[in-house]
């Protein structure tokens, strides 16, 4: 699987995903899962693909949806059957694309 948590250069495959998932909104904070860091890893195959992904809080009351909307994006895109996984690693906003905005008041 491709691993998101380090600075790293993706497939066109994997980019082209990517993006895909950018229509995904976590509907509390406004920003795609995408720019949240919640898409954790990647595991295209030619005909299955595994998405690892985590939530903001461990109880995010919209995390059943998120996973959902994801499974259905990424489907669209890839037209194979995809599988979410839920990783159990904690969220912290160092793991949004370009760090969090300076409006969140985080250094």
């Amino acid at each position: 699987m491709s691993d998101m948590s380090e600075v790293q250069e993706y497939t066109p495959e994997e980019q082209a995903l990517r993006e895909a998932l950018r229509t995904v909104i976590d509907p509390e904070l406004g920003m795609s899962i995408v720019e949240l860091g919640l898409v954790r890893q990647f595991n295209v195959q030619p005909d299955f693909t595994e998405i690892k992904m985590i939530m903001t809080t461990p109880f995010c009351p919209y995390g059943p949806a998120l996973l959902e909307q994801t499974r259905r994006a990424a489907e669209a895109h890839l037209h194979t059957p995809v599988k979410i996984t839920l990783g159990m690693e904690m969220w912290e906003p160092s793991m949004m694309e370009g760090g969090p905005p300076p409006e969140w008041g985080l250094f």
